[in-house]
């Protein structure tokens, strides 16, 4: 989940809810720009943060008792295997797209596991066979994937609250089309998009939060009652060409 500080509290985003957003703004794009299969794409954008974990062991918690951030959490063996179990039932692209993923995110890990070496190997072999099965080239691929990774990139500039104050500019990240994309907020706050990648000419995106006043817990299980109970609100953001 994505953990924010709150002025009440934590603000919270399950990664699931994220996943979604990024689906919505891949959704928008450029039709002339959709990757291969762009609705399957489109599912393997919303649902690459499935197959989390149960609210079990000490995972959603930081030594101090605070909910912790997807980011303070140790690479799963685990998930990574249930996230690739639940993509092939919906097909090679999906999976595909999924393991090329896992190998963004947990490749600089080679070298440390001898199991997670294995698993690696495993994705770059799978990745190999679904291009050849698919008879996609690796750029049509990567292409795809890059797709993905742009939109799962702003979705996690906005859930984040990573966009700087001041009007300043902040690189979302190449997009697949190699162009270099950079997000700001205005004054006015609305968010604009420089160059402008989508087919209208704005755009209104949301997600849904929560918010916990607890500030610590003592187990999981207190957390996840808390999350039940927890309010319900919408992040909302309207994206407008320059």
């Amino acid at each position: 989940m994505i953990v924010n500080t709150h002025e009440k509290g934590w603000e919270i985003i399950y990664q699931q809810a994220h996943a979604l957003l990024a689906a919505e703004i891949g959704f928008a794009w450029m039709p002339e720009k959709h990757p291969l299969h762009f609705m399957q794409t489109l599912a393997a954008i919303a649902q690459h943060d499935d197959g989390q974990k149960d609210w079990t062991g000490h995972y959603a918690l930081t030594a101090a008792g605070a909910p912790a951030n997807f980011t303070q959490l140790p690479f799963a063996l685990q998930q990574a295997r249930q996230v690739m179990k639940e993509a092939r039932f919906q097909g090679r692209w999906r999976s595909l797209l999924t393991s090329m993923h896992l190998s963004f995110l947990y490749e600089d890990l080679r070298g440390q596991k001898k199991e997670w070496d294995a698993f690696l190997d495993h994705q770059l072999a799978c990745q190999k066979d679904w291009r050849r099965q698919l008879k996609v080239t690796k750029p049509q691929a990567q292409y795809a994937y890059d797709f993905m990774q742009w939109c799962d990139r702003l979705s996690l500039i906005l859930c984040r609250n990573e966009l700087p104050e001041m009007e300043r500019a902040l690189e979302v990240s190449h997009g697949p089309d190699q162009i270099r994309y950079e997000v700001k907020l205005l004054k006015s706050g609305a968010v604009q998009l420089e160059p402008w990648p989508f087919e209208a000419l704005e755009l209104s995106l949301q997600v849904e939060a929560r918010c916990l006043r607890q500030l610590q817990f003592a187990t999981d299980q207190e957390l996840a009652q808390a999350l039940k109970q927890a309010p319900i609100y919408l992040k909302e953001w309207h994206l407008q060409k320059p």
